[in-house]
Parts: C-alpha cells; sequence; structure tokens
C-alpha cells in the first residue's frame, strides 16, 4: 500500500455494551497485537457489529475497558475514529448502486484530503494533490485485490453491476485509502462461496500482514487469527435481536 502502515494493538477487558433493549455485547476480552487479523465470531444478531463499531470508536462502550493503538476507550473515541476505518457495515457504509467504482473511489479520495489529510496537504499544487490521490487510489485497489480492467465496463462499471465479492472489496479499499492502523470489516462471510470466502480471509491476512491490524466480522473465524467470541454465555441476559442490534448500531455510529 505504497508507505507502510504501523498497525494498532487492541485490548478488551469485560467490555460490554448495553442497549435500549439489552446487552449488545458483554464480557469480550482479549489482547491482540499491531498487525493482527481479529475475526469476531458468532451467530448473526449477538452483537458482532455492535462490536466492531465499539473497537473503531463508533459506539459507545457500557462496561469494561478497551485500548486501540494505547488509546482508551471510551474515553478517546475521536482519536480512534482517527486512526480506524470501517467497511462493509450495513447502514453505514453502504455503496451507491448507481455510482460507478470510479465515482465512489474519487469520492472517497476527496473526502479523505478534505477532512483526513494535514493541512500542509491542502496547500499544494493541484497537479501534486491529484497525483497523490491517483497513488492512494492505485495502492488501495491492489491491497483490495481489486482489479478494474477485469471489471465488465472497467472503473466506469456501477456498483450495482458488481459481483457481491468484489463490491466487498471496493468497501475495502475505499476503507483503505485513508490509510488506517485498524480496518473493521463487517460481513466478511455473508453470501459468499466458500472459494470466495477464502480468498477474501488470504485477503485480510495479507492486510495485517502488511501493518494494518484488521478486525473482521465473521461466522465462523478461520485458523491463524485472534478469535473473539460474542456469543452469549448461558446464565447472561438476553442480548438484542438482529434487527434491534443493527438499529441502535446504525444510529450510533451516525452519529459519531
Amino acid at each position: 500500500m505504497g508507505e507502510a502502515v504501523a498497525g494498532a494493538g487492541v485490548t478488551a477487558l469485560g467490555l460490554g455494551l448495553k442497549g435500549p433493549r439489552g446487552w449488545a455485547f458483554r464480557g469480550v476480552s482479549f489482547e491482540a497485537e499491531p498487525g493482527s487479523l481479529i475475526a469476531v465470531e458468532g451467530p448473526s444478531g449477538t452483537g458482532r457489529t455492535c462490536l466492531l463499531l465499539a473497537l473503531t470508536g463508533r459506539m459507545k462502550s457500557t462496561e469494561g475497558t478497551a485500548t486501540v493503538g494505547g488509546a482508551p476507550l471510551p474515553k478517546r473515541m475521536a482519536a480512534v475514529r482517527r486512526d480506524s476505518a470501517v467497511a462493509h457495515v450495513p447502514g453505514v457504509t453502504d455503496l451507491d448502486p448507481a455510482l460507478t467504482v470510479a465515482e465512489h473511489l474519487h469520492e472517497r479520495a476527496l473526502l479523505q484530503r478534505r477532512f483526513g489529510d494535514a493541512l500542509r496537504g491542502l496547500l499544494r499544487p493541484g497537479a501534486e494533490r491529484r497525483a497523490e490521490e491517483r497513488l492512494r487510489i492505485d495502492a488501495a485497489l491492489t491491497a483490495a485485490g481489486l482489479d478494474r480492467e477485469s471489471l465488465p465496463k472497467g472503473s466506469r462499471t456501477a456498483v450495482r453491476d458488481l459481483e457481491r465479492a468484489e463490491a466487498l472489496r471496493l468497501s475495502i479499499a475505499l476503507a483503505l485509502i485513508g490509510r488506517p492502523r485498524l480496518l473493521g470489516v463487517d460481513d466478511t462471510d455473508f453470501k459468499l462461496s466458500d472459494s470466495e470466502r477464502a480468498e477474501i480471509w488470504e485477503l485480510l491476512k495479507s492486510l495485517a500482514a502488511s501493518g494494518t491490524t484488521v478486525v473482521a466480522v465473521c461466522s465462523e473465524a478461520p485458523d491463524g487469527t485472534v478469535k473473539v467470541s460474542t456469543a452469549a454465555p448461558k446464565n447472561q441476559e438476553p442480548q438484542e435481536s438482529e434487527g434491534e442490534e443493527a438499529a441502535d448500531a446504525h444510529a450510533q455510529a451516525g452519529r459519531a
């Protein structure tokens, strides 16, 4: 991805989040070194998305402690948001089906330049900024394993015409444009074939190997990952339903 990314170490101790209708998740504890692939596994509706959003500074936990890159949560949520990015989160990072791949990439690069880069970057000549934008986009696409030339209409392919795995890779590429230290990816194995699922896990492992710490939500974690389960213990209070969890997650992430 061009410049090497220094991943963020992540720790959690008794982390929990309670919404208006019950616990989204509770009692989550783990430790992961920078550049780890953290697999958040559990059945749909067990707080997986909420945990991902909490670890990336987009939802405020209710109990327990966590740190991301040395920044404590929930005290320094803004700092964690600056160092992290999320991809493929329904209701939060949805792709516009009418826009093309090129339009999505250009829009994300503009947002990064306007809100994510240092002031000195905004003062550079236009040609230099555009060259930097192209380099960032190319590096992000390469890291996400998305070849524009293989798409039906190249960069002019509309999102509605992408295969599910291609759309997932595009969402990841968009998140990588900001060169995050922590990348959160939701629904990594949703409606993918066995071969597509294996390819996505290889992609996520390669991102972690390059230095970026990755938090990936899945139904079943593969070997070689830091496995974190959101399945509720038998003596735990009932958790929110899938729809309730999603509604609360989207509302809080939107405010963040």
